[in-house]
């Protein structure tokens, strides 16, 4: 009997939207080959993850492992699955599969930290596959809303993986391939052990819409609209933007790229030959001084981003464009659950400017990339899988999904990160569970997600600051009275009395009454300032501040 098992583990995507990080394994227990899926980022939020830039998966696990990872195949060049690759690469040290246009991206990332380009290897799709350790991996094209995206087949000693990536069904998707499902269904003839699949839209109960269907809604909004026009959406979805510039071209306006990352997916796109019809495009000092009827905007920021194009023309003027009354922003984008704020905000603010815009309430200007309820029905009977595994979704959308699969007859397990599921038999089963967080990139430095920083910053936000400072002599004894400093606090409280003023009054009573060994201690006086300062904090306004005690001795 084999000792070797086969095991699936996620560090990121399941039970999130977000941030994915799969990973596969074969080999004796604790000693198998890996492979890696997916480096992604997740991005912050004011509420949860303050001043925080971007938010990796934690690879502790695989650094441990280093040696054992054999690859690490990317299936498409969203950020949520490409982002982590030039963060996290020196720790992982694996060489780097990917198609041509994904590829391209990796090389951008990694290269602005400086690794070598030739870290990446350019793959052609399936049949062609790569050897790695003791996978036989090959990129199955399959439509979503960015070019050459790819689900992998993951053939083991153990049997056959399917792992959709991100996926929609859409025969004609403008810019990528078509979703082939006679391809699909050839590669279960033999027998699938597991189908690992996207479950973003489980909850959508209608079909999946076309790209193409949103081609002729834009093309009438753009042909229709007065003044100048604005358009924002996802940059890598090179599909849409394709159809916005183009509709923009025949409606006789001159495109514009707004935002590093639209200019960034579009000479990537143009580069690897994936976009060849782009219309010309102008630059930012050109526009002024075209009329304004003739412009449109393609920008970056759909979700609402402070730092993006559509933020900054929101807040007034950006790369010297600024937008007036009778102008007209467009949202050819869905808002992700959570960038709801931030996407109000900005419309909010176009409405004082008196702009006019158009969101996609109507669902005429925008389609999703993931597959709806009933197309990961169709997947899923296409495949035939032993075990159905969902991926890439919140817990209730991996909850949802599994129960959708076992209406159908097909044994499901809900694995969310850190889960190791152990797949060698024909019942899947949790082998282990493996300690896995986040990692924060903050500024320039990485810090962990339970290292306390961020917490600290929340409490900052949430209570205030003071600063106490307290010189003592080398008797021991304190010269003058501490003095505070406060940010984020109200200058009075309830006496109706500078809040510094009460403060230093009650530390300075303190310091009269207070014991020679509570003085001569640094630690005991520290403590003791600190409870007085939140206690007549709390008392004169209602908080209790984090406190930093600063004491200086002279010797």
């Amino acid at each position: 009997m084999s000792t070797s098992r086969l095991i699936y583990l996620p560090l990121g995507g399941a039970g999130e939207i977000g941030m994915n990080c799969y990973v596969y394994g074969y080999g004796p227990a604790d000693a198998e080959r890996l492979i890696v899926v997916d480096l992604g980022v997740a991005f912050p939020d004011m509420d949860g993850t303050p001043g925080v830039d971007l938010i990796l998966p934690d690879v502790a696990w695989l650094e441990e492992r280093r040696n054992q990872i054999d690859g690490i195949f990317i299936t498409h060049a969203h950020e949520d699955h490409v982002g982590a690759v030039g963060h996290l690469f020196e720790r992982l040290g694996a060489p780097i599969y990917a198609r041509a246009f994904t590829a391209n991206i990796a090389r951008r990332k990694l290269s602005e930290y400086g690794f070598s380009e030739r870290t990446v290897t350019t793959t052609e799709p399936w049949p062609h596959v790569v050897e790695s350790g003791p996978f036989k991996v090959g990129f199955v094209p399959i439509s979503h809303s960015i070019p050459e995206s790819s689900g992998l087949v993951i053939d083991t000693p153990a049997g056959r993986i399917l792992h959709t990536g991100d996926f929609k069904i859409d025969e004609t998707p403008g810019v990528g391939e078509p979703f082939d499902p006679e391809l699909w269904a050839s590669l279960a003839k033999d027998g699938v052990k597991a189908l690992v699949c996207d479950s973003t839209n489980v909850f959508s109960n209608h079909p999946g819409r076309s790209e193409a269907e949103v081609g002729p809604e834009i093309e009438k909004f753009l042909s229709e609209a007065t003044g100048m026009v604005a358009a924002t959406t996802f940059a890598s979805n090179i599909a849409r933007v394709r159809t916005i510039a183009q509709a923009a071209d025949r409606a006789g306006r001159s495109v514009c790229l707004l935002g590093r990352s639209m200019r960034r997916m579009i000479e990537a796109a143009t580069e690897t030959g994936i976009l060849s019809d782009f219309p010309s495009v102008v630059s930012a000092e050109d526009v002024p001084s075209i009329p304004r009827e003739n412009v449109l905007l393609l920008v970056t920021g759909s979700q609402g981003e402070r730092r993006a194009a559509s933020a900054q023309l929101a807040n007034g003027k950006y790369m010297g464009i600024t937008m007036r009354e009778g102008d007209t922003f467009l949202f050819s984008s869905k808002t992700i659950p959570g960038n709801e704020k931030g996407v109000i905000r900005i419309i909010n603010q176009f409405s004082e400017m008196g702009v006019d815009v158009v969101d996609d309430s109507s669902g005429l200007y925008h389609v999703s990339g993931h597959a709806n309820r009933p197309d990961l029905e169709t997947m899923r009977d296409l495949v035939k899988p032993q075990t159905l595994i969902p991926m890439h979704g919140e817990h209730r959308h991996l909850r949802e999904h599994v129960k959708l699969g076992e209406k159908a007859g097909v044994q499901g397990i809900l694995a969310v990160n850190g889960m190791m599921i152990d797949l060698s038999g024909n019942q899947p089963k949790v082998a282990e569970y493996i300690e896995t967080g986040r990692t924060y990139l903050d500024g320039s430095v990485k810090i962990g997600q339970f290292d306390g920083i961020v917490r600290d910053r929340i409490r900052m936000a949430l209570n205030g600051h003071v600063t106490v400072t307290l010189i003592v002599d080398e008797n021991d004894e304190p010269l003058g009275d501490p003095w505070c400093e406060v940010m984020g606090l109200p200058e009075q409280g309830s006496s109706n009395a500078p809040l510094v003023d009460i403060l230093e009054a009650d530390l300075g009573q303190f310091l009269g009454r207070a014991e020679d060994r509570t003085l001569a201690d640094d630690d005991k006086l520290e403590k003791e300032l600190r409870t007085i300062t939140r206690r007549t904090a709390m008392s004169e306004i209602g908080k209790k501040p984090e406190v930093t005690v600063v004491i200086s001795r002279l010797s």
